[in-house]
């Protein structure tokens, strides 16, 4: 069976338990014009939407209708087996004063949300309504200077607002506990913060929706889950200044982690000026069993500040673990970094701390900016790691000061795909990996770019097979390996005119084979410096001679 017909069959399963697992609440519905609540959008109509909810929360639960109109609001509490229905026409309209997002009691009251939902079970937001935040009434500049010309590869929209020195409300629409979650079909647009963050919640179903901020909204994640589990996202559009959907493991409230796993994401569409799909940055306990497939990140022709900056960006820098993600069917356009999968330690490391079982396949990115990398850490290597079917066009041209720039490790910092500043390889950088396999990956770069397409250093167990690069200008390898150990290259071509195919240095560097490639292109196989012994390469059955 075709991985992807497996993923298909795997999602319907997964959509038919979520469905199961949110029952219809019973028949009954209440209309918030009937508690009085004001369309005109003049008057509050926080007390008539609460008095709805629990209302129906008392008769055993149904549906809160908010019909066409606009409904100014501030905080409003959902219970259990309560739907909250917006009509296609209404309009809940988020207050701009911080107080009126409050609440009444319990360890919750002063946090500030628009909707809010804790401990409940079977709990929907539905219809074709809109939830609008009214964010920029709760930002301000930045004051930061712009970055020069020539770095705005790194340069961030939603970095020029910050938060008001008053506050915000944030996230929006906040679901802690919650078991039976279902958001489908609503429009939510300008959240002053987060869009919409469930926290430790089981069973969740997002579908079709979209999410609209801003792009230079500050800290204005689309969807974030957090230690939640069992949950399918699908056919949403998210446009926004900040994470567009992101996974994280950590307890603001004290105690452990919960464990995120079985999340599935699927026909989504997102756009934004960070990171497109992501885990982490906070990840203090473990993720598990998560797809990403059949999905487009992407950006319009836009000033590089407003471009994504990775289409996936795999983070575990807390202490926590990745283990067991598969990525597939993904198409990018313009986005900076295409892949970033990185390893710090910002915080004490727990036992099963690691970045392993990754599967990405069936990607294609064109118009990329940097190249994509993946770092472990001195000691502890991510591993088990497969890149297949990957293809990358990269349009920005090089520079000479690119070329062999150190890569510093940098294992506290905030990662980010620049982290590292512009990495001197053009495709892909690796470093403190074992077992990583490419097959049929094809990296292309500007046809002038002087810099290697692969850098491997300190990678240990590699297979390159089908592997394609456009040629590379002056006396610089196609593939650089430093320090590295049983590394297969087969079934490969070396470029039109490149000096040498393969570079090996370092006095570590061992079990190196180029076998069954094309390396009639190349004036050289392979070189070798640095301390490293040639006796380190082996050729066998490839279309050219040793020196």
């Amino acid at each position: 069976m075709l991985r992807r017909d497996f993923l298909s069959g795997a999602f319907a399963l997964t959509m038919a338990a979520s469905r199961n697992a949110l029952s219809a609440p019973p028949d009954a519905s209440k209309n918030i014009l009937q508690y009085g609540a004001d369309p005109g959008g003049k008057k509050f109509s926080t007390t008539s939407i609460q008095r709805a909810i629990d209302d129906t929360f008392k008769a055993g639960g149904g549906t809160v209708l908010l019909p066409s109109g606009t409904f100014l609001s501030g905080r409003i509490d959902l219970k259990s087996h309560v739907t909250l229905h917006l009509d296609e026409g209404c309009t809940l309209l988020g207050s701009t004063s911080l107080e009126d997002y409050e609440g009444s009691d319990g360890a919750h009251a002063h946090e500030r949300h628009l909707i809010f939902a804790i401990d409940t079970e079977e709990v929907a937001i539905a219809g074709g309504g809109r939830i609008d935040g009214q964010g920029p009434s709760f930002w301000e500049s930045s004051d930061k200077p712009p970055l020069p010309a020539d770095e705005q590869w790194r340069a961030v929209a939603s970095h020029d607002l910050k938060p008001k020195s008053s506050g915000r409300p944030s996230p929006m629409l906040y679901f802690v506990n919650c078991r039976g979650l279902r958001i489908e079909d609503v429009q939510i647009q300008n959240s002053p913060g987060r869009a919409l963050n469930a926290f430790n919640c089981d069973n969740i179903l997002i579908q079709r929706i979209s999410v609209k901020n801003p792009v230079n909204g500050p800290n204005t994640d689309g969807i974030d889950l957090t230690g939640c589990q069992h949950a399918v996202v699908s056919n949403c559009t998210v446009e926004t200044g900040d994470d567009a959907i992101c996974l994280k493991s950590l307890n603001p409230y004290g105690g452990e982690p919960r464990l995120t796993k079985d999340i599935r994401v699927t026909n989504c569409t997102l756009t934004t000026c960070c990171n497109g799909f992501k885990i982490g940055t906070e990840s203090e306990g473990g993720f598990e069993d998560i797809t990403f497939f059949n999905s487009t990140v992407q950006n319009a022709d836009v000033p590089f500040k407003d471009r994504v900056i990775s289409g996936i960006a795999l983070e575990v820098v807390d202490g926590g673990w990745i283990d067991g993600v598969t990525i597939t069917g993904i198409q990018m356009q313009r986005t900076r970094a295409p892949i970033f999968i990185h390893m710090g330690v910002r915080q004490h490391l727990r036992e099963n701390h690691g970045l392993r079982n990754l599967h990405l396949q069936d990607i294609q990115a064109s118009d990329a900016l940097m190249a994509s990398s993946i770092t472990g850490l001195p000691g502890t290597y991510a591993h088990d790691i497969s890149l297949s079917d990957i293809h990358v066009s990269a349009v920005l041209p090089s520079r000479p000061d690119w070329v062999g720039q150190p890569v510093p490790e940098k294992p506290t910092q905030y990662p980010e795909a620049w982290m590292f500043g512009m990495l001197p390889a053009s495709g892909l950088f690796a470093r403190h990996v074992r077992n990583l396999r490419l097959s049929r990956v094809s990296l292309n770069a500007d046809p002038r770019e002087q810099r290697p397409t692969i850098i491997f250093d300190d990678v240990i167990g590699a297979a390159i097979s089908e592997f394609s690069s456009t040629p590379i200008s002056g006396k610089t390898p196609v593939v650089q390996l430093a320090n590295c150990r049983d590394i297969r290259i087969e079934d490969s071509a070396a470029p039109n005119g490149v000096s040498t195919f393969v570079a090996v240095e370092g006095a570590g560097s061992a079990g190196i084979v180029l076998t069954g490639d094309d390396l009639r292109n190349a004036h050289k196989p392979f070189e070798t410096s640095g301390g490293a012994d040639k006796h380190a390469v082996t050729l066998t059955g490839n279309s050219s001679s040793p020196e």
